[in-house]
């Protein structure tokens, strides 16, 4: 990062980097659980449901390369090993072992639901502080905020 990106980083870089790496280890597991679920899907309204959770997958592996590309922008590194994903996640990864499609939204429900605390924390602790980063997590938190609705309806949907 060069000296003014630097300068204009109000927060200790480090510590910034390690809340970002959890937030890069919380996309990557909600890609795959997203990735995985839509495969597995079964019961109700399946095709949308799939389809819906194709889409999410696709928008968290989009958050996980804007994480990357800040978490390197910052001097720091990725989580390289996929055993780290486990080890610092935030919201965990939720097996879709019961691949009913009501089920897995409601699992999915809940990690969004994480997800918007993890930002909303995040923000707070960059507010002010890094704009830039601030600009990437809001950009993320609205998405996860649109996901969370999306998934919701979709269970309302089937009621």
């Amino acid at each position: 990062m060069g000296t003014k990106g630097k300068a204009i980083v109000g927060v200790n870089v480090e510590e910034l980097v390690t809340v970002l790496n959890k937030a890069y280890a919380d996309e990557w597991l909600a890609y795959y659980q997203y990735w995985v679920g839509a495969k597995v899907a079964s019961g109700r309204m399946r095709g949308i449901v799939a389809g819906e959770l194709e889409e999410h997958a696709n928008e968290e592996l989009k958050h996980a390369q804007m994480l990357a590309e800040r978490i390197i922008t910052l001097g720091g590194t990725p989580l390289l090993k996929p055993e780290d994903l486990l080890k610092e996640t935030n919201c965990g990864y939720a097996e879709p072992s019961d691949p009913s499609t009501k089920a897995l939204l409601k699992q999915n429900i809940n990690g969004e639901q994480c997800a918007i605390e993890t930002y909303k924390k995040l923000l707070e602790f960059v507010k002010d502080k890094d704009p830039i980063t601030y600009h990437v997590i809001l950009e993320i938190l609205k998405d996860e905020v649109e996901h969370e609705e999306d998934l919701e309806s979709l269970l309302t949907d089937m009621s």
